[in-house]
């Protein structure tokens, strides 16, 4: 039982890469790893600025 919800879970990290849920986390590391010096920005900003970007650079995405 304990390998089928293994196995669940990574399936559920690996559709959520692929549908971007985790684009924050990976956001996030990025900032650590750059040394950026500004904060980073909040998960909501972070989904505004996509959303906008997405909006405004359409590129191949079906909706």
């Amino acid at each position: 039982m304990n390998a089928v919800v293994e196995g669940f879970r990574g399936f559920a990290r690996y559709l959520g890469g692929v549908m971007g849920a985790d684009a924050y986390a990976k956001y996030l590391e990025h900032q650590a790893v750059s040394g950026h010096g500004d904060p980073p920005l909040t998960e909501r900003e972070f989904w505004r600025d996509h959303s906008d970007r997405q909006d405004s650079n359409p590129q191949g995405r079906c909706c």
